[in-house]
């Protein structure tokens, strides 16, 4: 390609970007929001600029509502919603330190910590660090190939960090408390994954709060707080390892938002549209509905009986080596392919999914197109070069992927 050729194609894709940008922009600007034109403008991936991914996915995600008159004054409620948490599970709960202003003759049974009662407060107290020391464990790794969760925020909360306050953070709660060693599963089907290249634990200093100005806090301390008012408020489910990895991205879409008014409540925007997207997801994380028609290994044998009527051979030939969809799926499934791939592409394939109005069905076709797209490999391979290649998928291209899996979905 010539040099005037090359400038040619630079100019008219440039006024395609500029196009398509204007078509999100004219389709938000609607009143009311014709929420099938945008999620049919959206399956097709969704621009940066603007602020406008963030505000289709607070769409998309049932955070905001289709009329937008309605949108300030639900912001608002929503976000003074989310400071009364704050209040209500972080700061107001410090009863440990409360209980160290009694004397010995003060302490009744009910607040002493050997209370044996399991609704008493310590009991409770000590629950609660036991899930906040596996969330802390797991945000402090989010991403490490990248910088970003260990830089700090642009908008500390302030209600927190406020030095006249004298309660207990979770900042304090984890420092106070002592970290034991011990071996933790990375999913409940005990099949050890293999982490892809370059997630290397040892990046960041053990104690990231030392590289922090005063008056500062990491993005990742964020999602760490997002997660523990989850996890207050649903005791049904609590924290399960790998939600810090369906929080991330969305956070880190909210928390670089170009405009400023939406990425200061990027905290409380992510809260919400987290929770909404939990709702929809959270049965593949209980364990009690494994094997119900809405629990993860039914989700995952549904990826195999899709392969079966698309692909007969690689069926055939992943049945005939034993590989079980468990050994793979699992994570693709639970994690919405969170830890297939490098966050940009993460994103872009969540363009699709959360645009999709059957959002994980779509994703198993994602997980079909997958396998078929390497079906020359597996069928050649071994069980020990599959389950590399399915433990560290090969594919970075995830426009081809999800090409592929748009081709499954209009074959059905």
């Amino acid at each position: 390609m010539g040099p005037l050729n090359v400038q040619l194609f630079a100019i008219f894709s440039q006024n395609r970007c500029v196009l398509w940008i204007q078509e999100f922009k004219v389709a938000l600007e609607e009143e009311k929001i014709n929420l099938k034109a945008l999620c049919e403008l959206c399956f097709s991936g969704i621009p940066f600029e603007g602020g406008i991914r963030a505000q289709c996915w607070k769409i998309l995600l049932n955070y905001l509502p289709p009329d937008q008159s309605l949108w300030e004054s639900f912001l608002k409620k929503q976000r003074e919603l989310y400071t009364q948490f704050l209040k209500e599970m972080i700061i107001q709960p410090g009863i440990a330190k409360a209980n160290l202003g009694l004397s010995r003759e003060d302490v009744t049974l009910e607040d002493h910590p050997l209370n044996p009662n399991p609704d008493s407060r310590w009991n409770n107290y000590f629950k609660d660090n036991e899930v906040l020391l596996q969330i802390d464990k797991d945000v402090r790794r989010l991403y490490p190939d990248m910088a970003f969760f260990q830089r700090p925020t642009d908008y500390p909360c302030q209600l927190i960090l406020d030095p006249q306050n004298d309660y207990e953070t979770l900042r304090r709660r984890v420092e106070q408390t002592t970290l034991k060693a011990q071996t933790v599963d990375r999913n409940r089907s005990g099949v050890t994954n293999v982490s892809s290249p370059g997630k290397s634990l040892n990046l960041y200093p053990s104690n990231e709060y030392e590289v922090l100005p005063n008056g500062c806090e990491a993005h990742w301390e964020v999602v760490e707080r997002i997660l523990f008012i989850y996890a207050k408020l649903n005791p049904g489910i609590a924290y399960v390892q790998g939600m810090n990895e369906i929080v991330g991205p969305i956070y880190y879409t909210f928390a670089t938002d170009p405009n400023d008014d939406w990425k200061e409540h990027a905290e409380a925007d992510t809260f919400f549209c987290f929770t909404n997207l939990m709702s929809e997801n959270r049965d593949m994380f209980i364990k009690s509905l494994d094997d119900s028609q809405c629990g993860i290994t039914y989700k995952m044998e549904s990826v195999f009986s899709m392969l079966k009527e698309k692909d007969m051979d690689l069926y055939l030939k992943l049945l005939e080596q034993n590989i079980k969809p468990q050994y793979f799926t699992f994570r693709w499934l639970t994690l919405l392919l969170s830890q297939e791939f490098l966050l940009p592409d993460v994103i872009r394939i969540w363009d699709t999914l959360f645009s999709d109005q059957d959002r994980f069905h779509f994703l198993i076709l994602v997980c079909c197109a997958m396998l078929t797209l390497i079906r020359d490999q597996l069928l050649a391979g071994d069980f020990t070069i599959n389950m590399r290649l399915l433990q560290d998928y090969p594919i970075s291209d995830v426009h081809t992927i999800l090409t592929k899996a748009k081709e499954l979905q209009d074959e059905s």
